[in-house]
């Protein structure tokens, strides 16, 4: 399974991720506020959802502090915020396959945000299962070899003994690829094992990419994932664009 352009998009349409930082600490706030709630525990070892947010939330360099006061919110008797998950799925120019995850507390706000950005830019929204067919669920880890100091051999090693369904060498980055339920192991063994993330995530996964042969439709794609990822309801943007 090759991840080489879903890692490639990711880098060019969330390259701002420094400049992004805080919106994607509050986005993931969000997500464990979710977690907590759902699972019942602020404790990750008895709640997997929060496992996962946190292993995603220490990809992106949120601080332990942050994480914890976060958890400590959700746990309050005080809090009221309430989310609820929101799959939106489309098509973006030239047929891309486009899936929109968000966690909203006024469907009212997001859909129409969410359809005005597939309309904007070539796209149209379509039926719930119109897109997903074409895609799989799995824990996604992506680990830096910029630097060349990590040899595949032994990466894929721990990554499979770690179990893991499968790996890939994409240059720069290995990802590390796993069934949704063994993510969480996966993720700490590989972490016990001294290996940091620039992703973790579970993530849909496309079955086959496209490429976009006019600067029109490239353009219009970036727009419409820039447009997306800017809209604070919307956690996650996959789709089967790619990038040469």
């Amino acid at each position: 399974m090759s991840g080489h352009s879903k890692w490639h998009n990711i880098q060019k349409t969330k390259g701002a991720a420094d400049a992004k930082r805080s919106a994607a600490f509050t986005k993931i706030a969000r997500e464990i506020i979710v977690a907590v709630k759902e699972g019942g525990s602020g404790d990750p070892a008895n709640n997997s959802r929060l496992a996962t947010v946190i292993a995603k939330a220490k990809a992106v360099n949120m601080p332990n502090d942050n994480i914890k006061r976060t958890i400590d919110k959700a746990l309050g008797a005080g809090n009221t915020d309430s989310f609820e998950s929101v799959v939106y799925e489309g098509y973006g120019p030239a047929g891309v396959a486009v899936i929109v995850e968000a966690l909203t507390d006024n469907r009212n706000r997001t859909a129409p945000a969410v359809r005005h950005a597939f309309d904007k830019f070539g796209g149209n929204l379509g039926a719930t299962g119109c897109v997903s067919w074409s895609f799989d669920r799995k824990g996604v880890l992506v680990i830096d070899n910029e630097e060349g100091e990590l040899e595949e051999d032994k990466v894929m090693e721990d990554a499979l003994e770690s179990g893991a369904s499968d790996f890939s060498n994409e240059g720069p980055v290995f990802e590390v690829y796993t069934e949704p339920d063994d993510f969480g192991a996966v993720c700490t063994a590989l972490e016990e094992k001294g290996y940091t993330f620039l992703e973790a995530n579970i993530s849909m996964v496309p079955q086959n990419y496209i490429t976009l042969e006019k600067e029109e439709d490239v353009t219009n794609m970036e727009k419409l994932i820039d447009m997306l990822e800017d809209d604070d309801d919307v956690q996650n943007v996959y789709h089967n664009w790619q990038q040469d």
